[in-house]
């Protein structure tokens, strides 16, 4: 732990007390397990206050359950094929702790200043054995019971044993899934025309440039497709996106600021709880830059952070901590994520009926 004071933190928390509480985390250290351990250097984390820098722990093992936010709680969205038929269900307990002390557990080890930031992240680690033991949550990361509700008020509950996490993609997910717009194609990019509508749908899910089909080629062939079926609208879909290269999106961004396109009510681009780092660069230059509505839900990250992340390995445990190097200045004066112009309260009832309800206002406009 000593390497970790030669880490600069920026002013959320001076030298002094961050040292404070690398010394403290150093004198209960031989008490400690690899999951406690953790959780102490989430929490250590936590107070610098940054979402770029974060505990790279080793996590070869999850629990074969995967979890969605809606207004009305936390649902059950992807199962071991075993228990499929509790697709769906309302998550209320694990190992008889109420979701809401679960909840406040969390929050220690989750930078939470951002609630969006907070809210993904707490359901992506809610099927996680490191953070369930290390928090007190579980005795074992060998299994755990989960407290499952159906629509019919019917509590189940069902024991899962840990898998390898390589074995994940192997889960069954619920159905809306598999037809959804916005998920039923994993590219990087990708577009559909929605003729009935006149709407172009753009989803722009990483900023990466893929191999098979560079992102210059992929924007000349989408602006083809505005050219000749002249679209009214254009759904510009981030809400998935969690960063990569801001520059990887600068062609449709040029393309767009000089298409009819570029007036109020013709271009939208969805933000969410998922947009983060060079997603939200880009949400920023589009709401900025033109006449774009942004609907959804605030973004995860920050409008103004740092990023540019280096890490260094700590010696025993070999975990790794990864930190900023660089701040982002995108909107001067701003201060926390992204707001929407117009907000969107998912309903885990529209999401059954499959009814995408930031895309439906779309096309209600």
């Amino acid at each position: 732990l000593e390497v970790i004071k030669n880490f600069s933190a920026d002013t959320a928390i001076t030298e002094q007390d961050f040292n404070t509480k690398i010394n403290n985390i150093i004198a209960k250290s031989d008490s400690l397990n690899y999951e406690t351990f953790t959780a102490e250097l989430l929490k250590l984390i936590v107070s610098i206050r940054d979402e770029h820098t974060q505990v790279e722990f080793v996590n070869n093992k999850i629990f074969p359950i995967q979890f969605e936010g809606f207004k009305e709680g936390i649902y059950v969205k992807g199962l071991d094929s075993t228990n499929s038929n509790l697709l769906g269900t309302q998550l209320t307990a694990v190992n008889n702790i109420t979701i809401e002390t679960i909840r406040d557990r969390y929050r220690q080890v989750i930078l939470s200043e951002n609630q969006s930031f907070f809210d993904v992240r707490f359901l992506h680690y809610l099927n996680n054995p490191v953070f369930l033991k290390g928090l007190g949550i579980s005795k074992s990361k060998t299994e755990i019971l989960f407290a499952l509700k159906s629509l019919d008020g019917k509590e189940t509950k069902v024991l899962l044993k840990s898998i390898p996490i390589s074995e994940k993609q192997k889960l069954v997910l619920a159905k809306p899934y598999a037809t959804r717009l916005s998920s039923k194609n994993k590219s990087y990019y990708f577009y559909e025309y929605i003729k009935g509508e006149k709407v172009l749908y753009f989803n722009y899910n990483s900023c990466r440039d893929d191999v098979k089909m560079p992102f210059v080629n992929f924007n000349n062939e989408l602006f083809s497709l505005i050219n000749s079926e002249k679209p009214e609208k254009i759904i510009v879909d981030l809400r998935n996106n969690s960063g990569g290269n801001s520059g990887i999106l600068r062609p449709f961004i040029d393309s767009i600021a000089n298409s009819y396109l570029n007036k109020k009510g013709k271009l939208f681009v969805l933000i969410g709880k998922q947009t983060f780092s060079s997603a939200v660069m880009n949400a920023v230059e589009l709401k900025r830059n033109t006449a774009a509505i942004l609907v959804g839900e605030s973004t995860s990250g920050n409008i103004n952070h740092y990023g540019e992340v280096r890490g260094f390995a700590l010696p025993k445990s070999k975990i790794v901590i990864a930190y900023s190097t660089k701040y982002w200045e995108n909107w001067k004066g701003k201060k926390g994520a992204l707001i929407p112009d117009v907000k969107i309260n998912y309903s885990f009832k529209n999401f059954s009926d499959n009814k995408d309800e930031a895309i439906e206002y779309v096309y209600s406009k």
